[in-house]
């Protein structure tokens, strides 16, 4: 896929996804900028990224004349901003609702009076599926959400949906599974259950599983997750539409654990009870359908569970994560 001097702006750009798709964006030859609440929180990280050509931005998306700058001449904007995890929406609901939703908000309004002609593709959640009936689950299952981060995702669709037929922006969706891999930070808890694990692990300390870690989960590395943002981004045939991005299968969280234990040689399981919000806002098992993405785009997933496993313990070995 070539992306020679397509102008692409990615919002959230140094976050975990983030950083795995601005690279890959770069090498394809885009011509990237990239919005970022706090530079100094990526300092080990920009300098790379400068000497490539990516211009870094400090900045809010829901600063509305920043964000009305910032996507005048693009022809892509991809939105990961935004506060992740189910409990957290719950404990912290207007946070939640002001940065998922509001700054979504803002964008769309700036793409309105500035730059109607670029296409957006926006990261979703497997999350506003809620508690499902039927596995693998497509994108045409009913969203039951069981957080105010599921139900914020979801009313960020409905938006796209809106301005799309009042105001032409096009637009994709992305419903990401279980994202892993390299990149995030090894205090990051409130999301991200396989790199929390390795972390422990790798520090010999208790990978701790709530219940009997029999739910099944649907991990896709987050290489591949880059790939299918990259592929809807790219091509019209993705306008309007919503993906389920995950590997289309199911790993129980166990074992998981046992799997991560294994390759890193350290680290112990230990049960839980589970937090009684943490329980109630529990989806049950998930495997997502992920053909709709390969019947339009082409698109699979390369990376399986054992080789990104291994490939995510050797890089924060490397990266002296302890």
């Amino acid at each position: 896929m070539n992306l020679n001097d397509t102008r692409v702006l990615v919002i959230g750009g140094l976050g975990f996804i983030g950083v795995n798709l601005t690279t890959r964006l770069a090498v394809l030859g885009a011509k990237v900028s990239v919005l970022t609440p706090d530079r100094a929180k990526h300092a080990n990280e920009i300098p790379s990224f400068e000497r490539n050509g990516v211009e870094i931005v400090e900045g809010d998306v829901r600063d509305q004349a920043l964000i009305s700058r910032q996507v005048v001449g693009c022809q892509i904007v991809i939105n990961l901003s935004g506060q992740s995890g189910a409990v957290r929406s719950m404990d912290d609901p207007w946070t939640d609702l002001d940065v998922n939703v509001r700054g979504n908000l803002a964008l769309l309004e700036a793409l309105r009076s500035q730059n109607r002609d670029a296409k957006v593709v926006f990261a979703g959640s497997r999350l506003q599926y809620g508690h499902v009936d039927q596995l693998p689950v497509s994108e045409e299952a009913p969203q039951k959400g069981l957080c105010l981060h599921a139900l914020h995702k979801q009313a960020v669709e409905q938006y796209l949906d809106l301005y799309s037929r009042l105001f032409g922006i096009r637009y994709s969706v992305a419903r990401i599974t279980n994202p892993y891999g390299p990149g995030q930070p090894a205090g990051r808890t409130a999301y991200g259950v396989i790199n929390r694990m390795i972390h422990l692990a790798i520090a010999d300390r208790p990978l701790t599983i709530y219940g009997d870690g029999e739910q099944l989960r649907d991990y896709i590395h987050v290489d591949d997750v880059a790939t299918a943002l990259v592929a809807m981004a790219a091509s019209p045939a993705a306008d309007g539409r919503v993906y389920n991005v995950g590997s289309g299968a199911g790993t129980k969280m166990i074992d998981l654990a046992k799997q991560v234990i294994a390759i890193t040689g350290t680290g112990h399981v230990e049960h839980v009870d589970w937090p009684p919000l943490a329980a109630q806002i529990e989806t049950g098992d998930f495997i997502a359908d992920i053909s709709r993405m390969a019947a339009d785009l082409g698109w699979q997933p390369a990376i399986g569970l054992r080789k990104g496993l291994e490939q995510t313990v050797a890089f924060y070995r490397r990266a002296g994560v302890a």
